[in-house]
C-alpha cells in the first residue's frame, strides 16, 4: 500500500487510498478483516508495506496497528522508499517472508470462498472478465493448474484476470525468486514485478492453481469506488451487518441499504439507497444517494448522486456529480 493513489485525487491528497472508507470502513481494514475471516487458520502477523513516512505517518501506522490488534496479530511496518514495483515492495518486507502467507493489494475488495488446495504451492485468485486484454490473466494447463501469467494479452489467452490476492504455502520460495529478479535487474518499465518471481517458482516446479472470487471490487478511482461502495452495501445488507449508528432524524428518511455513522443529523433530508455517511455529518434539506460523504461534513440544500466528499467539508449547492477533498468549503 505504498502508492500515492493519484487516480483517486483529491481524496488521496491528505489520506492514503487504502484508508479511504467504503461502506463505512477504510478499504484496507475491510480487506484484511474479510481475508482473515475466510482463512482456515488464525492470522499471526500482518505486514504493511508503506511509502514515504511524510505521507504514511504516525496516524496511518496507528490505524493499521489497531487493525492488527483487533485480529490478535503482530504488526510489522515496512517502507518502500521508491516506486519500484510490486516485486520490490515485497522484498522490502523480507524479514516477514517465511511460512504460509497471503499477499494482497490494498485497493481491492472481494467476496470469495478462499479455499486452499492442500496439494498446491500457491493459489492465485482470479475473476472472469469480459475484456481480458485490459488485465493480467492466468493461462491454465490440461490439469487446471496455472502454467503462465500474461499481461494484457492482445490475442485471447484466458478470461481469468488476476485480482491481486495470492496465497503461498511457503512465501520464502517467492522471496528467493524475487531476490534473483532484483539481483539480475530484471525490470519492466523500471519496475520489478511479482509476476517474474511467480514465473520463476513455476519454472522450478512449484504448482499454482486458480481460485475464483464471487465479486472483485476495485477502488482505483472515484467512479469505481462509488460502484464498490454500492456493491459492498448490498453484500453487507444481505449479511445482516449493522449499518446505521446513532442518528438523529428530523423529518427525514433513510432508504436502505446505507451506512450511516454515529452522531449524524438528518433534517428534511432523504438518504439512500447506496449512500455512506460518516460520523458527525449533518445533512439539511438534501437528497443523497449512490454517494460517499465522510466525517464531520455539513451538507445543505444539495441533491447528490454519484458524489464523493471528503472529511470536514462544507457544501451548499445544487451540483449532482461532485468530488470534493478534505477541508473544502463550497457555498
Amino acid at each position: 500500500m505504498a502508492g500515492r493513489g493519484s487516480r483517486l485525487r483529491p481524496h488521496t491528497l491528505s489520506v492514503p487510498k487504502p484508508l479511504i472508507p467504503v461502506a463505512g470502513m477504510p478499504i484496507v481494514h475491510r480487506l484484511v478483516r474479510d481475508i482473515a475471516q475466510l482463512l482456515p487458520e488464525a492470522v499471526t502477523e500482518i505486514a504493511y508495506i508503506l511509502g514515504d513516512p511524510a505521507f504514511f505517518g504516525a496516524d496511518v501506522v496507528a490505524s493499521l496497528t489497531e487493525l492488527s490488534d483487533s485480529l490478535g496479530a503482530k504488526t510489522s511496518i515496512y517502507r518502500q522508499d521508491e516506486p519500484l514495483g510490486t516485486g520490490h515492495a515485497l522484498i522490502c518486507a523480507a524479514p516477514s517472508l517465511s511460512g504460509p502467507a497471503v499477499v494482497a493489494y490494498a485497493d481491492t475488495l472481494i467476496r470469495a470462498n478462499l479455499t486452499l488446495d492442500p496439494e498446491a504451492d500457491s493459489v492465485i485468485w482470479v475473476k472472469k472478465v469480459n475484456n481480458p486484454e485490459q488485465f493480467g490473466v492466468v493461462q491454465l494447463d490440461d490439469t487446471g493448474a496455472i502454467n503462465s501469467l500474461v499481461e494484457k494479452p492482445k490475442d485471447f489467452v484466458s478470461d481469468l484476470a488476476v485480482i491481486g490476492i495470492y496465497y503461498f504455502k511457503n512465501i520464502a520460495f517467492l522471496k528467493e525468486a524475487l531476490e534473483g529478479v532484483l539481483n539480475e535487474k530484471l525490470t519492466h518499465g523500471g519496475e520489478y514485478q511479482i509476476n517474474d518471481g511467480i514465473l520463476r517458482m513455476m519454472q522450478s516446479g512449484k504448482r499454482f492453481v486458480p481460485g475464483e472470487v464471487l465479486a472483485w471490487m476495485d477502488c482505483g478511482n472515484a467512479k469505481v469506488t462509488l460502484q464498490t461502495n454500492k456493491q459492498m452495501l448490498d453484500f453487507l445488507a444481505t449479511e445482516n451487518e449493522a449499518l446505521v449508528g446513532n442518528v438523529t432524524l428530523q423529518n427525514s428518511t433513510i432508504i436502505p441499504p446505507c451506512f450511516i455513522g454515529d452522531n449524524v443529523t438528518l433534517t428534511n433530508s432523504t438518504v439512500g439507497p447506496h449512500a455512506s455517511i460518516g460520523a458527525g455529518t449533518t445533512l439539511t434539506n438534501s437528497e443523497v444517494k449512490n454517494s460517499i460523504i465522510q466525517t464531520h461534513c455539513a451538507i445543505k440544500d444539495a441533491t447528490l448522486n454519484n458524489a464523493m466528499i471528503g472529511n470536514h467539508v462544507h457544501f451548499n449547492g445544487s451540483f449532482t456529480h461532485v468530488s470534493i477533498g478534505d477541508h473544502s468549503v463550497l457555498e
